[in-house]
């Protein structure tokens, strides 16, 4: 073992600030806190009285409300960091986690940034790119276009090569945005205009590539860190597969999907892949599996919301180690450090009205975690992302832990605004979720039919 992860450690970081919000912001405080390292919180003029600000050692208020003039101020942020006389900023999850240029700057300006190079992170972004790096580094990929799609010529030819259906996605995309399934090839070229017109709006770009469609796979996921110097830890996966309109609702690990044969392969493939590139931090490389075979998606160059699965079946403080990785270039665990063990849950508690939390009570008893934002009073904001809590468990199987999560998303109190935890409750106790055997269509198949 390379040093006790227990106590302080002596790292050059003192002073963070955390260019972010809501629970990642808290999530990442309770770590720094542990480190002995000193908090900066952010908050837009709608944050004032939110938990992370409550809990940093200090707070600036960087702007109104809208997410563009606050949270996504670049200068805002480097200029609260400098003058409150941080070392670092951590980006968090979301806003601008993956953003180069944002990454770029924050070291222009002799401030540690927590996570990647800008390089690797705009390499990454770009999904064309990043299945290129994968393909030379010998990962399996769904079959598609040789890199983007400029016309409808383009796109009838890998359809008359690959068959349909096919999907079509943005290259700087992400969350569903740019993406059309198109069923025959009199759809192309409607599917491939609106895809680009769409990924040119959210995302500033509108390149396109278009890929064979799955119709029903697992989405699963491999959780990485790396400190830069060539060291890549495996941490296991993480099924992903229940999903609203490309948008995760609950994290599982083990996956029921993947037999120790597929899973060594996945591992294989993600060491591999990470020493081929440089890469300080947390990281995920996802997959779309079908039956025993796995094919490469993307990296995401950034903790992920669903990093607390990992944490609870291997106790790994993931945020801790991208800490350290990201401003020391090492890490305190190595390996064979790492155990796997149990299963673990996490359902995404989502708000579907805004307003005052009149009401909060978390779930508690043995192993339930629960990351959040919430207390009694609070004020959940219009303006962002609709996640307030994420609710999770441990256990030493999958029925143990699905009977866990029923008695804690019941025992939840959430009073004063509208939440997901019912049809959450209506997913989990379905027979298609607890059989074990399903696809990214769940969702679809439990609230459509």
């Amino acid at each position: 073992m390379k040093k006790s992860s227990q106590g302080q450690s002596p790292t050059l970081v003192r002073s963070l600030l955390i260019a972010n919000r809501g629970e990642i912001a808290v999530r990442i405080i309770r770590s720094c806190q542990e480190m002995g390292i000193r908090t900066v919180a952010v908050y837009s003029q709608a944050d004032a009285d939110a938990l992370h600000v409550k809990m940093a050692d200090k707070a600036v208020c960087i702007g109104p409300a809208a997410s563009a003039q606050s949270y996504l101020n670049q200068e805002a942020l480097i200029t609260a960091a400098i003058s409150t006389r941080c070392d670092a900023i951590h980006p968090g999850v979301g806003f601008l986690s993956e953003n180069a240029d944002f990454a770029a700057a924050v070291r222009k300006a002799g401030l540690v940034f927590i996570g990647a190079e800008p390089g690797t992170i705009r390499m990454l972004g770009d999904k064309i790119q990043a299945k290129e790096t994968a393909r030379s580094a010998g990962l399996p990929l769904v079959p598609g276009s040789d890199g983007p799609i400029s016309n409808v010529d383009d796109a009838i030819k890998v359809a008359e090569t690959i068959g349909t259906p096919l999907i079509v996605k943005a290259a700087a995309g992400g969350g569903g945005r740019g993406m059309r399934i198109i069923r025959n090839s009199v759809e192309i070229e409607e599917n491939i205009r609106i895809a680009s017109a769409e990924a040119k709006s959210f995302f500033s770009d509108g390149t396109i590539f278009m890929e064979r469609y799955l119709e029903s796979p697992r989405h699963v996921e491999i959780q990485v860190l790396s400190d830069g110097n060539g060291e890549v830890l495996y941490l296991g996966e993480r099924d992903c597969s229940v999903q609203k309109n490309y948008q995760k609702l609950l994290e599982e690990s083990p996956s029921t999907a993947v037999s120790p044969e597929l899973r060594q392969r996945m591992r294989e493939d993600v060491v591999r892949l990470f020493h081929k590139i440089k890469y300080a931090g947390a990281a995920t490389v996802e997959f779309l599996v079908e039956g025993e075979e796995h094919y490469f998606m993307e990296v995401n160059a950034r903790v992920q919301v669903e990093h607390p699965v990992t944490e609870l079946t291997t106790g790994v403080d993931i945020i801790r180690e991208q800490i350290l990785a990201g401003s020391e270039g090492r890490m305190d665990i190595s390996q064979e450090d790492i155990t796997i063990n149990g299963y673990a849950l996490e359902t995404r508690v989502n708000a579907r009205t805004p307003g005052k939390v009149t009401l909060f009570e978390a779930p508690a008893g043995p192993f339930v975690r629960t990351d959040t934002f919430l207390y009694t009073g609070c004020t959940v904001s219009p303006h962002y992302d609709s996640m307030v809590a994420k609710v999770l468990i441990w256990a030493p199987n999958r029925k143990t832990g699905l009977a866990r999560m029923s008695r804690a998303l019941r025992e939840i109190k959430i009073e004063g605004i509208k939440t997901n935890i019912e049809e959450q409750l209506q997913i989990l106790e379905s027979a298609q979720f607890r059989s074990g055997r399903f696809g990214t269509d769940l969702y679809g198949k439990l609230f459509t039919e």
